[in-house]
Parts: C-alpha cells; structure tokens; sequence
C-alpha cells in the first residue's frame, strides 16, 4: 500500500472512531440527569467533533475523501450502551461504555502514532492529538472506577 492510501486509510479509521465517539458523548449527555456529568460528555463530544474536522482536513490534503460515518463496532457498543443504561445504573452505564470506546479511541492513536508509513503532515496531526486523546481516556476512566467504589 502507498503512503498515500495507508495515511488515508489510517486516518479514516481515526476519524471514524472518533465520529462514534462523539454521536454517542452526544447522545449519553441528553440522556444522563447529573448536570455536570451532561456537560463533561458535551465537552468530550466537542473535542471528537474537532478531532473529526482537523484529521477530515489533513484527508483532503493528501487528495483523500474523508471518512463520512462512524463503525459497526461504534454502533453496536452505542446501542449496549443504551441498553446497559436501561437496564441499570444510567449513568454508570454511559460512563462504562464511553470508557469502553475511549480505549478502542486511544489504541488507534497510539497504532498510528508509530505507523513509519503515515505522511509526516498525517503524524503531525496524530501526534498533536496524542496528547487530548490520553486525556479523554484518563478522565473517563477515572470516573468510570470513582464511580464503581
């Protein structure tokens, strides 16, 4: 595969992780009722949105279509999530399964991060984001263990 089609397909996958993630932060801060949980999932999906518009930017200027829609794999942990949500602990629910696409959000970066065959403006943008998506996941997953004790 070119360096061209690896740094598109790559990056499509990146942004199509990080689309999930933000319809579901999206959708998990109309449906919890702690005010301050809402607002750090609106934030969380403020910061995919931005990740989706820059790395859908650096698609285009290698020439590339950028990826339009989310993953299978997204869908599917979104709809456990309501499910598990529905089920239970609402906000434990959204708070589990949003850590669970940070991990799936975070592995990708971290995969990319050392892909020798990205364009260097593609690593760029990975590794500027590095830092973000680290951060994501930690409070994530933090409050997912503060919240289960």
């Amino acid at each position: 595969m070119s360096t061209q089609s690896n740094t598109e397909h790559t990056l499509n996958d990146l942004i199509e992780i990080a689309r999930d993630g933000k319809d579901f932060y999206t959708e998990a801060a109309g449906k919890v009722k702690d005010a301050e949980l809402s607002a750090l999932f609106t934030r969380i999906a403020g910061v995919k949105a931005d990740i989706v518009t820059s790395l859908s930017s650096t698609v285009v200027a290698t020439g590339g279509e950028p990826a339009k829609h989310g993953t299978m794999v997204g869908s599917m942990q979104q709809f456990y999530g309501k499910v598990r949500a529905a089920l239970g602990d609402t906000q434990y629910g959204y708070v589990a399964e949003l850590e669970e696409s940070e991990d799936r959000l975070l592995k990708a970066f971290k995969d990319a991060a050392t892909d020798n065959d990205l364009t260097p403006a593609a690593r760029q943008e990975i590794t500027r984001f590095l830092p973000t998506v680290q951060e994501t996941h930690a409070v994530m997953r933090d409050r997912k263990h503060a919240m289960k004790h």
